[in-house]
């Protein structure tokens, strides 16, 4: 005799709803609020200890692309120059 798990088991909404959760569940992850891969802070202390990719990454976020052949001292002068402008 089927027990009701056993009638549970053989619905089609049972089927229907789980894989809507799925769906919503894949759903969620991929559009949903939340970042898989959150944004790096900006770095802390002096300028002139950090890195070039640090400095690219500065320059990046405020919207100062930086040329890709740009030497790390070129970086550090528009980092210091952008800092000390005030910012709108």
């Amino acid at each position: 005799m089927p027990t009701p798990i056993d009638r549970a088991m053989q619905s089609r909404n049972a089927f229907l709803g789980f894989a809507g959760i799925i769906t919503a569940v894949a759903a969620w992850t991929i559009w949903g609020p939340s970042d898989i891969f959150p944004k790096e802070s900006d770095p802390t202390g002096e300028p002139e200890t950090w890195t070039r990719s640090e400095l690219r990454r500065w320059l990046n976020a405020r919207g100062l692309f930086p040329n890709e052949s740009a030497t790390k001292e070129a970086l550090l002068e528009r980092v210091k120059a952008n800092m000390r402008a005030p910012r709108s």
